[in-house]
This record gives structure tokens, C-alpha cells and sequence, in this order.
């Protein structure tokens, strides 16, 4: 087993992992009448995420929880129901500090800042994220407890330079037209007619949008 960091101390409010997932490990048998949002349980030999929860109290027989959970890996949805009285596996996580250092596709490496260990993850798992980090770049990390990752912890936005994109002209500071652009990680966004070659810009890691220059 990799041998573990302590998670950082960092309050949920940092953060869009839910707070009840925060510097705990292990896992644990769990009815599912006591599930939350976000939590993260094994179905199937898989990590999912839960999505949704339902409590259904239908007007014949027992009343049973529709829970909608999305998985981690593969990024699909489905929704699973389950007796009240049920149990499931509950994935307790930590957090660790890597830093990209190269790809070796399909499979890109990271490194954990206080001890050197080194991680790959495959692309499937976070080609979402991918446009976003830079190499050299540190991103917060999600682990489970037998040190498997998760899912990395993007931030709201990200700081990238711009590698490639037409001249602009005077006087283009204040319009709203605006071009292509190519990012160093490959990603293509639209900026203002002003940002040019060399720039570095602050772009929104939901969107996928330029929201002004760094």
C-alpha cells in the first residue's frame, strides 16, 4: 500500500468536496436511509458518486430510497433503488497535494509534494480536468483509503498562458468582439480582441471560459 500523506487542513468552504468526505479514511457498511449527497459508495466493484436521493413511499408496499449516483471513473449516470433497510459500502477518502509532472498516453503522471511518490492516472479518469493543468502545475487530489485516486479537485479557475492567437489592433481594450485562442494545455477558448500571444489568462474550470487577464 503507498504510504500516505496527512490531508490537508482545509475546511469545506475551500472547496467543492462535501464537508462529511473531508480527511476521513477506511470504509464502512452503511444503510442507505442514512446516505448524503456527494458521498462516495462502491457498487458493483466501482466507485460512485451519489447524485441524487429519493425517498419513495409509493401507495402500495414499503417505502424504498431512488438514489441516482454517477461513476467516478466512467463518468456515467444511472439510478439504482433500495429497500429502506438496505446497507452499501461507503468510500472514505483524503486529500494529497500532487503536481503534474509529465503524460506517458493514455496514462499521466503526478507526484506528491511531501513524499515524491509517484501516481498515474489514466486519461478516462480525468480528461475533463486534463485542459486545465499546466505541467509542473499542483493540484488537490482525492484519495480513497487503500490510496487509489478518485478524482482531482479542480479549482473555480485556473491561470493559463495563451500560446496562440490572431494579433489585435488598438483600441480593442474595451470591445466585446472576441477571437480563438489556443492555451498552453492544448485548450481552445475564445478572448477578447486585446489578449495576445504571451498573455496569461484566467480561465473558468467549469465553463471552459476566459474571465480576464491574469
Amino acid at each position: 500500500m503507498p504510504s500516505r500523506s496527512a490531508p490537508l487542513d482545509r475546511t469545506a468552504a475551500d472547496t467543492k468536496i462535501p464537508a462529511h468526505i473531508l480527511g476521513l479514511q477506511g470504509a464502512a457498511k452503511m444503510k442507505v436511509n442514512e446516505l448524503k449527497k456527494g458521498q462516495i459508495i462502491k457498487v458493483d466493484g466501482e466507485n460512485w458518486t451519489i447524485v441524487d436521493i429519493d425517498h419513495v413511499k409509493p401507495g402500495k408496499g414499503p417505502a424504498y430510497l431512488q438514489i441516482t449516483i454517477k461513476n467516478l471513473k466512467k463518468g456515467g449516470v444511472l439510478t439504482r433503488r433500495f429497500a429502506s433497510g438496505d446497507t452499501v459500502d461507503v468510500v472514505y477518502t483524503e486529500i494529497k497535494t500532487l503536481q503534474y509532472i509529465y503524460s506517458e498516453d493514455p496514462l499521466h503522471v503526478f507526484m506528491d509534494t511531501e513524499n515524491y511518490e509517484q501516481y498515474r492516472i489514466h486519461e478516462d479518469t480525468i480528461k475533463d480536468e486534463m485542459p486545465y493543468m499546466a505541467l509542473n502545475s499542483e493540484v488537490r487530489t482525492v484519495f480513497t483509503a487503500d490510496g487509489q485516486p478518485l478524482y482531482i479537485d479542480m479549482p473555480v479557475s485556473v491561470v493559463l498562458e495563451v500560446t496562440e492567437t490572431e494579433p489585435g489592433t488598438r483600441g480593442d481594450t474595451v470591445s466585446n468582439v472576441q477571437k480563438p485562442a489556443r492555451l498552453e494545455t492544448g485548450l481552445r477558448i475564445k478572448v477578447p480582441l486585446h489578449v495576445k500571444t504571451g498573455d496569461k489568462v484566467k480561465v473558468d474550470t467549469r465553463t471552459g471560459t476566459f474571465i480576464e487577464r491574469a
